[in-house]
């Protein structure tokens, strides 16, 4: 009996048992499938997310090309508007009545110092030429009398109006390689020399000084002034010399003329005469030394030595021994090459060319010329 209740407590044990393990089970599956629930929400929620920010991409970019498209269709139904994918195909376009051409230059900026009050200072007809050959440029204007026309005109040694002033972009242009003779380096900016173009000078801001070494015939202090720039070998200025000479016959106590050499490299004796000239003025004679020289261009002219040249000092009466050794050293050298400079800085480049007073002319003027202009200075 005892061994029958023993085997039935044994029986309700195992029974118990199956059970506590069946819940546990139970509870095991049911943690299992929340998580498993949790997993997937979080995956779901993750991929929402992505979907989120795909979308925001996509109406992103869908802007952007619409935006685009827009400016397009804008153009070809209204003209106007450009994309940047068109304005870098077009070569040129049409918009707002102009037409518009694409470079390989770069813009140039150009600062155009000028008087508004000088009828011969406009600078319109240069820069209608400097359009047509350099279409980038941009003009901007600045009166030579405002703060920083004077500090342009100072910084750059300006001594003629109208001048131009370029941006360093110049150097980048075909114009520049093609021209670089016409235009003056100075602290990163071009400085157009208009006169080498052939276009003559609206007004001279200064004038060229009378110098102590510079041969001078007249009356020193007096109201005219007459400055030449002069080349011994120059036909041009063989006719201007003699013209000269007979009118100071009538001015001699009035006017002070003074001759500054500019030998071109045009005429091969045009140096070697200059210096002949110098010598000539260290002994006081250099007046008669250069109506020689005028008078018998053709005779040294064709003579490849100095021997003529120094006939001529002999002929006057010159030191010939001291004239001689002053031609063969070229001791006057520098003198001549600073009245070359001196003349480049005034945009001079042909000979004869003429200051009387203020008034400046290039050529050859007449007697009758010379007795007017002189005239109208006294006046004054």
């Amino acid at each position: 009996m005892n061994d029958e209740k023993k085997g039935g407590n044994e029986n309700q044990d195992e029974f118990e048992v199956e059970e506590v393990n069946s819940e546990i089970e139970e509870i095991s599956n049911e943690d299992s499938s929340k998580e498993e629930k949790r997993r997937k929400d979080l995956k779901e929620k993750e991929k929402n997310k992505k979907m989120k920010n795909l979308m925001s991409l996509t109406i992103l970019l869908a802007g952007l090309f619409l935006g685009s498209l827009f400016v397009d269709l804008s153009q070809v139904i209204k003209g106007g508007g450009y994309s940047t994918k068109k304005l870098n195909e077009a070569e040129i376009f049409e918009s707002g009545g102009k037409t518009w051409v694409a470079f390989e230059e770069p813009a140039v900026g150009v600062n155009v110092i000028s008087d508004d009050s000088c009828e011969k200072c406009d600078p319109a007809e240069v820069l209608v030429w400097l359009r047509r050959i350099l279409p980038t440029v941009s003009a901007n204007k600045v009166s030579y009398d405002s703060e920083e026309g004077r500090k342009m005109i100072d910084k750059f040694r300006i001594t003629t109006l109208p001048a131009f002033v370029f941006e360093k972009d110049l150097e980048k242009t075909d114009f520049y390689t093609q021209a670089q003779v016409l235009f003056t380096l100075n602290d990163e900016n071009y400085v157009l020399n208009s006169q080498k173009l052939g276009v003559p000078a609206g007004r001279y801001l200064s004038l060229p000084q009378i110098k102590e070494d510079d041969a001078k015939l007249g009356k020193e202090d007096t109201k005219v002034k007459i400055i030449v720039f002069s080349d011994f070998q120059c036909p041009y200025c063989n006719v201007f010399y003699n013209n000269l000479r007979e009118t100071m016959k009538e001015y001699q106590d009035k006017v002070l003329v003074a001759f500054k050499d500019l030998p071109l490299e045009i005429h091969p004796q045009a140096q070697e005469s200059s210096l002949a000239g110098a010598c000539a003025l260290e002994q006081g004679k250099f007046w008669e030394y250069a109506d020689n020289l005028y008078n018998k261009q053709a005779e040294w002219g064709n003579d490849k030595t100095n021997a003529k040249l120094k006939s001529y000092a002999v002929k006057l009466g010159l030191n010939a021994g001291q004239f001689n050794k002053c031609l063969d050293e070229k001791k006057y050298q520098s003198k001549i090459e600073a009245s070359q400079k001196e003349a480049e800085e005034f945009g001079i480049s042909g000979t004869p060319t003429t200051f009387i007073n203020e008034d400046m002319q290039s050529g050859v003027l007449s007697v009758e010329q010379l007795k007017e202009k002189i005239e109208a200075e006294l006046k004054k």
